[in-house]
């Protein structure tokens, strides 16, 4: 299952580990980290950042999308694959 994180990009939903709201030190630190990594992936098409997706395999994504829209997006899904 994918998930639409905005602008036509898309991630696997099963190997999300936390979606998370940008701002906080911590969060911070850890974009430095996964850029100096190479496991940073912008998916904003130069709009402002909304949210992160921290992926399994350590990637950290930015989305346009809010976390809430985000966590909508994947309660539905499940929802929709257990009807």
């Amino acid at each position: 299952m994918f998930l639409s994180i905005g602008h036509d990009n898309f991630v696997n939903s099963l190997k999300i580990v936390s979606v998370l709201k940008p701002g906080s030190a911590p969060l911070r630190k850890l974009k430095e980290q996964a850029k100096a990594a190479g496991k940073l992936v912008d998916g904003t098409a130069g709009k402002p950042t909304r949210s992160f997706i921290l992926m399994e395999n350590g990637m950290l994504i930015q989305s346009v999308n809010t976390p809430t829209t985000l966590i909508a997006r994947l309660a539905s899904r499940s929802m929709g694959a257990e009807q």
